[in-house]
């Protein structure tokens, strides 16, 4: 054979270190994805799936909802939102991985092409996030403009973007804590109670979550309320140089008074020391007036063997409430509030001839008091209800003043428990005035749920109007055209309040307030989404005061129109009306800046 030619040994060298530096590349390159796939499996561990569906429920939250926002509450919003759609989209991808994918025999793609897949992902989240973000400041300027407020920027929108993907790592975090204890557990238990290592995570997961179950409904909630009590009493002490004792007679705390002035708490010595007197009735009614009496007991009042209700019905004896011509009980919310323009309508419709008693039941804020103490204010309103009923109803019925009650948001829930009906309600008052019901009002609900036919759930019309009237304007307090019988009950409640329609079933049902034509102040771009709807009203409650009078849970002087037509007062005239209007006004706004 012939010898193959000898290749000159200047030709093979370069040949050979050139592949040798292929080889190295390629081997250092793999050692750079082996690294990088490291440092996102084990340090970064984001799920694709995860961030696909946690960018979804991102958008759903930027949607418009009941009240406007500010991109520092959206922001915090958006974040847990995030978080959740994250959560979700990481169990379907287990779920296929676990379930679906050993059926399909998928060969998976090259690593380059996973990475490429990976970062198209990324920049489509990233865009799409930012795209409603854009769209979501025009949102939110269209729910400004319906509530006649001063919109935000689309720029500081913008912001809300990053503060929610702060939040949403956070939550996450949280999360993996939460996973690397359940791991923890699994060990233990396959280590020392031999519980099998397939069964020993599920065990884990159980026993973390009756212990956090167990500890949230027992030892944390009871500190927790414990605590927040103890702080919310130091508050309910506090004395604002504007709450001056007052030295009539006709008031709770004052020297006359069977209730001492420092036991009234803070919004008790609020509601005693202000509220108009004879002079300011006169002015605004132009006929002689008298001084009107409100009775307050705090929950440091009662002293011995008397409770609230029977120091409450003591003072009403005292300063001869029982013959005005209005007796009003009305059902505080958690710290004890009293709606001042609410009182100071009734005083001014009747000049002076009234008498209105409260009580305080809890220290803790409304909301608060909302997740603690909702059987404490329906106890309390019934009690007090009971206690001041037997005593007016033991006068003879042509001496006794006209009875009536009112609350607000969760003092309207209060209010409803002294009642257990409409018969029994109509049977034992002259006159209801409710505002700002929660959605888990019994009374309401019923009411509501047996509207009449093709009437919508944010204007419901019940019987007719016969009765029971609901309205979130004065013009709605005259319709149905047909008699409004007597004695009548009111409800107010705006499109746009939380309050009213925020409810457990949002979670998983469309609401009627959202498939029936929307309310005035409702955007039009607003849809229900399962779970996130839900946690947008819910979120809304802490807004529900932020907006502007008619709106959301701010109703103003529309208390002044809805009492004139629960009782129609003698000598009523429009033009009075307006006079009170304005005086009442300046007072709620003097309230505002000094409280």
């Amino acid at each position: 054979m012939p010898e193959a030619p000898e290749i000159p040994e200047s030709t093979t060298l370069p040949r050979v270190r050139g592949a040798a530096v292929v080889r190295r590349g390629r081997s250092a390159g793999r050692r750079a994805l082996r690294v990088l796939r490291r440092i996102e499996t084990d340090v970064i561990g984001l799920n694709y799936v995860g961030l696909v569906v946690g960018t979804v429920f991102f958008a759903w939250s930027v949607t418009p909802s009941l009240v406007p926002r500010d991109w520092l509450f959206q922001g915090l919003i958006s974040g847990i939102n995030a978080a959740i759609g994250y959560g979700a989209g990481c169990l379907l991808e287990w779920g296929f991985r676990r379930w679906v994918r050993p059926r399909l025999r998928l060969r998976p793609l090259p690593i380059p092409w996973q990475y490429a897949v990976k970062i198209v992902i990324l920049i489509g989240c990233g865009l799409i996030a930012a795209s409603m973000l854009v769209l979501s400041a025009d949102w939110q300027r269209q729910i400004y403009t319906l509530m006649d407020m001063p919109g935000t920027t689309r720029a500081a929108y913008l912001r809300t973007g990053g503060l929610s993907l702060v939040v949403g790592m956070a939550v996450v975090a949280g999360y993996r804590s939460l996973r690397e204890i359940v791991r923890f557990l699994a060990r233990e238990l396959s280590r020392w109670v031999r519980v099998p290592p397939r069964f020993a995570p599920g065990v884990g997961a159980a026993l973390l979550a009756v212990l956090i179950v167990l500890l949230f409904n027992g030892i944390a909630s009871r500190a927790f309320f414990a605590v927040a009590n103890s702080a919310f009493s130091v508050r309910n002490d506090k004395v604002t140089p504007y709450a001056v004792q007052p030295r009539a007679p006709e008031r709770s705390g004052s020297p006359a008074s069977l209730a001492a002035w420092d036991t009234l708490g803070s919004e008790g010595r609020w509601f005693v020391s202000h509220g108009p007197d004879p002079l300011l009735i006169s002015a605004a009614t132009n006929a002689p007036a008298r001084q009107p009496i409100r009775i307050y007991a705090g929950l440091e009042s009662a002293t011995g063997d008397r409770t609230q209700e029977q120091l409450a019905v003591a003072e009403l004896e005292r300063t001869h409430a029982f013959n005005r011509k209005v007796l009003a009980i009305v059902t505080t919310t958690g710290t004890g509030w009293v709606n001042s323009t609410a009182a100071a309508a009734l005083e001014y419709l009747y000049h002076g001839d009234t008498a209105i008693v409260a009580s305080q039941y809890s220290y803790l804020p409304s909301v608060l008091s909302f997740l603690a103490d909702r059987q404490k204010v329906a106890a309390a309103g019934r009690k007090m209800f009971d206690a001041v009923y037997a005593a007016w109803s033991a006068r003879p019925p042509q001496s006794r003043p006209k009875l009536v009650v009112y609350g607000e948001s969760l003092g309207s829930q209060g209010s409803e428990a002294a009642f257990g009906g409409l018969g029994d309600l109509r049977d034992k008052v002259d006159g209801a005035l409710w505002v700002g019901p929660p959605n888990s009002n019994r009374l309401w609900s019923q009411f509501v749920s047996r509207r009449d036919p093709g009437t919508p759930e944010v204007e419901p019309v019940y019987a007719d109007g016969l009765v029971v009237r609901f309205a979130s304007d004065t013009d709605e307090l005259s319709k149905p055209s047909a008699d409004w019988r007597q004695p009548r009950i009111a409800y107010l409640q705006h499109a746009s309040d939380p309050i009213v329609w925020w409810s457990p079933d949002l979670i998983f049902s469309r609401p009627g307030w959202l498939s029936e034509p929307r309310g005035p102040d409702v955007s039009g771009r607003m849809r229900w989404w399962p779970f996130v709807t839900f946690w947008q009203v819910a979120a809304d409650l802490t807004n529900a005061q932020s907006v502007t009078d008619g709106h959301g849970h701010n109703y103003g002087s529309l208390v002044l129109d809805a009492w004139a037509a629960v009782l129609r007062p003698p000598d009523w005239t429009p033009a009075e009306n307006e006079r009170i209007r304005t005086d009442l006004e300046l007072a709620e706004t003097y309230e505002r800046v000094v409280k």
